[in-house]
């Protein structure tokens, strides 16, 4: 048996005090999480951050940084998870129109919002990502790297 671990990116948006979130259907349950998916074969880590923004919420996305890099090991089906958290922006004068259709909707939460709905998250990983992002956690892009074609 092979083990490895699922390579995630997310997407820290934040405008005004309020975090972009989607929300979407997981195991029978409405759940929060920032724009994320996995990486997919033969794609930049930047790349794949930006595709997961537009297809989850239809935004462009422009990365400024990284927030983090997280190991989670879920609970619930004992896959561990890889986690890039970059951070950027999209643009203000568009609003999201998710075109995954496991997306139900956007929000845009402030965090103690986000803490008073917690039952609903994702993972902790959520919570998480922001609380460092607003604590200041903040990396150059360059810090990912792409070695090889």
């Amino acid at each position: 048996m092979s083990w490895h671990a699922h390579v995630t990116l997310a997407a820290v948006i934040e405008r005004d005090g309020r975090f972009l979130l989607v929300e979407e259907e997981k195991q029978g349950r409405l759940v929060l999480n920032q724009p994320a998916g996995h990486l997919e074969e033969g794609e930049s880590l930047l790349d794949g951050v930006i595709r997961e923004v537009l297809e989850e919420t239809g935004l462009p996305f422009s990365p400024e940084g990284v927030v983090g890099i997280y190991r989670y090991l879920s609970p619930g089906n004992g896959i561990t998870y890889l986690r890039i958290a970059v951070h950027g922006s999209v643009p203000a004068a568009l609003h999201p129109m998710p075109r995954d259709p496991d997306i139900i909707r956007c929000h845009w939460l402030r965090l103690d919002e986000l803490r008073g709905r917690a039952e609903q998250l994702r993972s902790p990983m959520v919570t998480r990502v922001f609380e460092e992002y607003l604590a200041g956690s903040r990396y150059p892009l360059d810090l990912l790297r792409e070695v090889g074609a």
